[in-house]
């Protein structure tokens, strides 16, 4: 949830430098970017710090190297934070994003279906780990060049 609130407080703040003259972040669009930004590093700092194990603990049974697979979520997560800003790569940058939040979800399925927890606290229950995935594909989509093709 973490991760979700991140978002939005940080979309608040830039739109917020926005109106207050910053004219970089008077586009909210830009704004939305870097809020993406904001959520995609916070999330991924959890993969090296207290939270990794729990991370780990959320990959289903059936993929080797959990390990592995974590902290390669994670570094892609950074580059994809990067990426979004760059307007060369922003839009790969945000199919990929998009892709690896689907390929993730499987891990938030089995985390709330098997009640684990993160930071001690239990993970949300599987309707709202599929809304805030969501939530998170809808915010890449409207952050990159991908949302002038709706």
């Amino acid at each position: 949830m973490i991760p979700f609130y991140a978002l939005v407080a940080s979309f608040v703040l830039f739109r917020g430098l926005g109106l207050l003259g910053l004219t970089y972040w008077s586009d909210w669009q830009i704004s939305l970017q870097w809020a993406v930004a904001v959520m995609l590093l916070l999330g991924a700092s959890a993969h090296w710090g207290r939270r990794r194990a729990d991370l780990i603990r959320m990959v289903p049974p059936a993929f080797p190297r959990k390990e592995s697979i974590v902290t390669v979520t994670g570094l892609l997560e950074i580059a994809g934070a990067v990426g979004l800003l760059l307007p060369s790569v922003s839009l790969t940058a945000a199919i990929c994003l998009i892709v690896l939040l689907i390929a993730m979800l499987p891990a938030n399925m089995y985390a709330a279906h098997n009640r684990l927890t993160i930071g001690g606290k239990p993970v949300p229950n599987l309707i709202v780990r599929i809304t805030i995935q969501l939530v998170f594909i809808s915010s890449i989509l409207l952050a990159s060049p991908l949302s002038q093709l709706f």
